[in-house]
């Protein structure tokens, strides 16, 4: 039995597809890693870009939440800039900063070192990824991917940004180029994509997490195009396929229009006016803050109640989440809580 007949039946992947649950499914962005100690010892005196090449490793890190908290689904520990390095981009993860792009993709000329992203560039996930699905049984993988705006405005910019001035310069001032540069990004994304699904992922989830910085005319004239192209190549795999940004609330029917069957919505709106935004069709997905896990259990426990409450007034399928990444000085025990608490209330 292939690792996604195995996974068919779990709550996860039931939420993807908006059919019945036994309780509604629990994971979390930036699960793998980031607040678990056991995940820093692990990874103590290896840097981040190294580790998500070693397959033991990758497998050891993806597994450390799913044992510790239960959550119904495990997310591939890796990040959104592994496919650029695989290729050959000059960057590095600094720690504090984020991804640091060595020579900035600023030219025509410079779209040549965007080279397509062949298999064996990776071969690393396609290792790791059967570690994993030998180890998940019937809990889902999720992988997972970069969209092209926020792949592009690192590789622009040269590292994050606040305000993306360069990103935007280039997306008004040379549309050509923007376009190019998206669509090698598009390309890139999915075989990033295809690998993962290929080696046994159960789902994929595209992360655009800054295209909240876009004005909606905007997005469906500069971005949207590409991110239709992501979602519309993996789209016969078959496996449910996940859209989600921060700040995108003007944004949400956009992002669910794009193809996605599951759109994350982060902690701005509550999820039944996110269905209304996203229409009918569409799971949803989030959307706890993540900052709300430093109050006291009470106060955890009275906001999830408000986000279960809200996706049940969506009448969709729902996927409990933060509204973005675990914090890194979140207390793990607080995030086991959480995933007991709406198993708990929301047994059907």
């Amino acid at each position: 039995m292939s690792a996604h007949q195995q996974t068919a039946a779990s709550p996860f992947i039931r939420a993807c597809r908006r059919e019945s649950v036994p309780h509604t499914p629990v994971w979390f962005m930036r699960q793998a890693g980031r607040s678990l100690p056991e995940y820093f010892k692990v990874r103590d005196g290896i840097s981040i870009l190294e580790s998500c090449t070693r397959p033991e490793l990758v497998a050891e890190i993806t597994m450390q939440p799913v044992r510790r908290h239960g959550v119904d689904a495990a997310v591939y520990f890796s990040d959104i800039v592994v496919p650029l390095k695989a290729i050959g981009i000059d960057l590095d993860i600094k720690p504090g900063v984020g991804p640091v792009v060595g020579e900035p993709i600023r030219t025509r000329a410079d779209l040549a070192r965007l080279r397509a992203l062949e298999p064996d560039d990776v071969s690393y996930v396609t290792e790791a990824i059967g570690l994993l699905t030998a180890e998940l049984g019937a809990t889902p993988l999720i992988g997972f991917a970069g969209a092209p705006f926020t792949l592009a405005s690192y590789l622009v910019e040269g590292g994050p940004s606040r305000n993306h001035e360069r990103t935007k310069a280039m997306m008004y001032g040379e549309p050509e180029l923007w376009h190019d540069l998206l669509d090698r990004l598009a390309d890139i994304t999915v075989g990033f994509l295809k690998v993962q699904i290929e080696a046994g992922a159960s789902a994929v989830q595209l992360f655009d997490s800054w295209v909240g910085a876009l004005a909606p005319a905007d997005y469906r004239r500069y971005v949207m195009p590409t991110s239709v192209k992501v979602f519309d190549a993996v789209k016969d795999y078959g496996v449910p396929r996940i859209h989600f940004g921060v700040g995108t609330g003007e944004l949400l029917g956009l992002m669910g229009e794009a193809g996605a069957d599951v759109v994350g919505v982060d902690w701005r709106v509550p999820l039944d006016e996110a269905a209304r935004r996203v229409g009918p069709g569409k799971a949803l997905q989030g959307n706890l803050d993540p900052s709300v896990l430093f109050a006291p259990t009470s106060a955890v426990e009275a906001k999830a109640t408000e986000v279960l409450d809200a996706a049940r007034a969506s009448g969709t399928g729902h996927i409990f989440n933060l509204g973005h990444g675990v914090l890194p000085s979140t207390d793990p025990d607080a995030l086991t809580r959480l995933v007991e608490y709406v198993h708990e209330q929301s047994r059907r």
